[in-house]
């Protein structure tokens, strides 16, 4: 069955991944601040920052079969060098555009429809400097289980909690050799991740084969959130 399927963010990283693996397939709606990466992609591109505009559903179809929200932010300090503003920026970004979109788009939703979420590992494991994006990726794992369960049997609600992912998002902490081997050894399986080791997760979330998951955290890490080898 081809899909109506929704991604805000998609021209970048993971989204970018989703989106090369489904064009050809189902009929993808994706908004984001840049066509960049896109242009040979076959969709309906939607200008969108979700930090500042407001969503119109009057681009999108009747009915939606499916549904990602990209954007998200890596911002790792001490506590007591993060003032409140990044805390907010984290939590507007991460959680309340994801809010904001859900909102408008739930009357869309189509029976066995499939929202899928991205959390951290963080969320489940403490990690020194996260507190902040541990802080907003949280509120979407509680927000995905309630929507879930309100929503249910109608929709399905589902969350990824990666580990590090070579990605533009974290290439602050990826940009050199010794950095990429210091973060790989810090997984039991030795490496980090790629774009297209989440995007394949979300691309079975979406699908029928999922169909009897929702509520669920998956840990697509590692090794990272379960396993101690050292």
């Amino acid at each position: 069955m081809k899909k109506n399927i929704l991604l805000i963010g998609g021209s970048h990283g993971i989204g970018k991944s989703v989106v090369q693996q489904l064009h050809e397939t189902h009929t993808l709606f994706i908004a984001s601040r840049s066509q960049e990466g896109l242009e040979e992609i076959k969709c309906q591109y939607i200008p969108f920052d979700t930090t500042k505009d407001d969503f119109s559903v009057s681009t999108l179809p009747d009915t939606l079969h499916g549904f990602i929200y990209c954007p998200g932010s890596i911002n790792l300090k001490p506590f007591k060098m993060m003032d409140l503003h990044t805390f907010e920026q984290d939590m507007r970004i991460n959680f309340l555009g994801l809010v904001r979109i859900v909102k408008e788009i739930i009357p869309k939703m189509a029976q066995s429809a499939s929202m899928v979420f991205f959390s951290t590992v963080a969320v489940g494991k403490g990690m020194p400097f996260h507190t902040s994006v541990a802080a907003s990726k949280g509120a979407i794992e509680g927000f995905a289980k309630s929507l879930a369960a309100e929503y249910s049997p109608k929709l399905r609600v589902n969350v990824i909690a990666p580990s590090l992912v070579d990605t533009p998002l974290a290439s602050k902490l990826l940009n050199n050799e010794r950095k990429k081997e210091n973060m790989a050894e810090r997984h039991p399986l030795k490496r980090v991740g790629q774009a297209e080791d989440i995007a394949n997760m979300a691309i079975f979330l979406l699908s029928d084969k999922s169909s009897w998951m929702t509520g669920q955290v998956i840990g697509v890490d590692g090794g990272m959130s379960t396993l101690n080898i050292n």
